[in-house]
């Protein structure tokens, strides 16, 4: 399997009050392609950090990373772009979706970015919405659309570019028990399907247990 993601000797310091903190303190941990990993760990560990991180939406203090094949070290912010829209999808604790957008529209938008044409985006997000069982709700605003549902469009509209990787924060986290065990399901489902590598951050040892492999964060360090 090839990999996906490559983090060597990555760390992450902050500055406060003259004194450096240590977030992260040499991380190195690699995802093959259609592989899922939970990533656990205490509140204020720097799971978060680590994704983002990880998602090029922030830089380490110090180490390398690899997308896809692609060396990040040095790179400009036009490829770190092209890498976030091409080649990673985000899905959030809560879903992010634009309100003034239908379902549909909310996984079309995105595909314009990238410039894929109408057509294909069409074809592209109504496919997704019927992996994510919500081709009935595709006209829908997000208003008109439960919690569970608006998230499974996240899910939907984060593997709409077909990305090498989904990076997921808390996805479950904002829903009750049984909406979370039906959203979780529905991004497992989704994941394998597409043969995609993925890193989930998740409070939840019964959700993890059910991944490929557990990775933990503590004290700044990942242990697997």
């Amino acid at each position: 399997m090839s990999e996906v993601l490559q983090l060597s000797d990555i760390t992450r310091e902050f500055k406060q009050g003259g004194k450096t903190l240590e977030i992260l303190r040499g991380i190195n941990l690699s995802i093959s392609r259609g592989e899922i990993v939970a990533l656990l760990g205490p509140s204020g560990c720097g799971k978060t950090t680590l994704l983002q991180i990880a998602g090029l939406l922030e830089k380490p203090t110090s180490g390398s990373i690899i997308i896809n094949g692609k060396k990040v070290k040095g790179a400009g912010d036009g490829l770190l772009t092209q890498l976030r829209r091409t080649q990673i999808g985000f899905v959030y604790q809560f879903h992010h979706l634009l309100s003034d957008f239908t379902a549909l529209e909310n996984l079309l938008l995105p595909q314009y970015i990238a410039g894929i044409s109408k057509a294909e985006a069409q074809s592209r997000g109504l496919k997704l919405m019927e992996s994510v069982g919500l081709e009935k709700r595709a006209t829908h605003y997000p208003s008109e659309m439960s919690g569970g549902e608006q998230q499974r469009v996240a899910i939907a509209r984060a593997l709409v570019n077909r990305p090498a990787l989904l990076l997921a924060d808390e996805p479950t986290g904002n829903l009750d028990p049984q909406t979370a065990e039906e959203v979780f399901q529905v991004m497992l489902q989704t994941i394998r399907s597409l043969k995609i590598g993925a890193l989930v951050v998740t409070h939840n040892e019964e959700l993890a247990n059910r991944m490929d492999r557990i990775l933990r964060l503590n004290d700044g360090m990942v242990q697997e």
